[in-house]
């Protein structure tokens, strides 16, 4: 029902920037819901940001202060501006949405979100 496109990863040095795109496609209108995952080998998928349709945005506390998400409902679109880049944001990067669920959108877990894309790798090195 809804397609999820990333775009944007690449390899940036330590304190470099990069920014992510998201692009939505098919049944839209279903949207409430978006947002970042991460996940670097050996770990589990790891919430990064979270934006409603409303514009509310969320944070993890690992990237708060230096990641900016933002959204464009006309567009159907979901952009990630990563600045201050880290080591440890190494990470494929993952695009996700839903439906209305009832729920703040930080709040959903990665098995509430209907939709995901199939992921950007980010690589900060030193």
């Amino acid at each position: 029902q809804v397609q999820l496109v990333e775009s944007g990863g690449g390899s940036v040095q330590s304190g470099g920037s990069l920014r992510l795109s998201c692009g939505a496609s098919g049944n839209t209108y279903n949207i409430d819901c978006m947002g970042w995952y991460r996940q670097a080998p050996g770990k589990g998928r790891e919430f990064v940001s979270a934006i409603g349709a409303d514009s509310t945005t969320t944070y993890a506390v690992s990237v708060k202060g230096r990641f900016t998400v933002s959204r464009d409902n006309t567009k159907n679109t979901m952009t990630l501006q990563m600045n201050s880049l880290k080591p440890e944001d190494t990470a494929m990067y993952y695009c996700a949405a839903s439906p209305p669920l009832g729920a703040p959108c930080h709040l959903l877990l990665p098995v509430n979100w209907n939709y995901w894309g199939q992921g950007t790798h980010v690589t900060v090195s030193l």
